[in-house]
């Protein structure tokens, strides 16, 4: 058995692995950190999680790390993981971190947008977690830079199209839309209840720190520097995400040759369904699970391509996949832990 443990457990993302952690055949949880629920058990933080698991919140300690883990789960706000990773890495642990700490290959990018990287001699053997496109240098490493959700929502779908020059690089504009559980469990008035329900607003325009984690991917994928316009709102809901992304159509470029390129890229992928004609992505049926929907629409009068996804942003967007690429790292079935039936309602 895997032994896994979650640095940052009683978090929306940290709580989510917990769940599927419990769920999985080759993984035996052991460890559980929490600075707020230290002494604690998890399920009197969690209740719906009884029976699952029995084990108490701790504080953070690297020689329990060390002892009881083979893979490290890092939950946390960013800059906290790589002050632990380094010394988790020399210790031969594997490590999926969901902060964006190990998401990019220049630290400059990083530095512009989130604070000074102090764990930059790791960056070069870090790798990208976005399973479909990095799988094979998934496979190989001991570090994985979990995606961010919004990311993971645009890049899946565009991926494909921007590899077969499909749509024009310099149209490209991507709308987000988030469930609240993506702002994170701490306090903050924008959270709050009465300024949640019935509102629906865009936040962070033209500033977001996913932005240039997105037009970084794309620029590898394309071999070109992309730039991206992105807006993400907050949507009166708890969990899910839907990302509509508009970009100009190449000349000579059409419905069939969109849907040939997604077919081509994502047809035996086990966490990507492409919806049926005339069927959209909806978060509803993605719920609790990894899965990425993907549809798309041609407006001919426009020339132009709407391409949407639909996500969990918990689950493809946080937790799920970490899960799959720890799946990767330690060489067995992809889909282990992940392969719930979504919920019909």
């Amino acid at each position: 058995m895997i032994r896994a443990a979650i640095v940052g457990a009683t978090g929306y993302a940290g709580a989510e692995l917990v769940r599927l952690l419990t769920g999985h055949p080759q993984v035996a949880l052991t460890l559980l950190t929490s600075r707020q629920y230290a002494g604690t058990r998890f399920d009197r933080v969690y209740p719906s999680l009884a029976g699952c698991t029995n084990l108490v919140c701790e504080t953070l300690s690297m020689e329990t790390l060390h002892q009881k883990a083979d893979v490290v789960f890092t939950a946390l706000p960013h800059k906290i993981p790589m002050s632990i990773v380094p010394e988790l890495i020399s210790d031969n642990k594997k490590v999926v971190d969901l902060s964006a700490d190990f998401r990019f290959k220049d630290p400059a990018v990083y530095e512009a947008h989130y604070q000074p990287h102090e764990a930059v001699q790791l960056l070069d053997q870090a790798v990208y977690g976005l399973c479909e496109v990095y799988r094979e240098e998934i496979r190989s490493t001991s570090l994985v830079g979990n995606p961010g959700c919004y990311p993971t929502g645009a890049l899946l779908p565009l991926i494909p199209l921007v590899e077969n020059n499909l749509i024009d690089m310099a149209s490209i504009v991507v709308d987000s839309k988030s469930g609240v559980s993506g702002a994170g469990r701490s306090l903050s008035p924008v959270a709050h209840y009465c300024q949640v329900n019935g509102s629906f607003k865009a936040y962070k325009v033209a500033e977001h720190r996913h932005n240039p984690e997105i037009e970084a991917i794309l620029s590898d994928v394309a071999g070109q520097s992309i730039q991206v316009t992105f807006t993400p709102h907050l949507v009166p809901m708890t969990r899910g995400m839907l990302t509509t992304i508009y970009a100009g159509l190449n000349t000579g470029v059409s419905q069939k040759d969109i849907q040939n390129s997604l077919s081509a890229a994502y047809e035996k992928q086990p966490f990507i369904r492409l919806t049926a004609d005339g069927q959209l992505p909806d978060t509803l049926h993605v719920k609790g699970t990894n899965i990425c929907d993907i549809g798309f629409k041609i407006d001919r009068r426009c020339n132009r391509l709407i391409l949407i996804s639909a996500i969990d942003n918990l689950g493809k967007g946080a937790a799920g996949q970490a899960v799959q690429n720890m799946n990767l790292m330690f060489g067995i079935e992809e889909i282990a832990g992940l392969d719930a039936v979504p919920l019909p309602l």
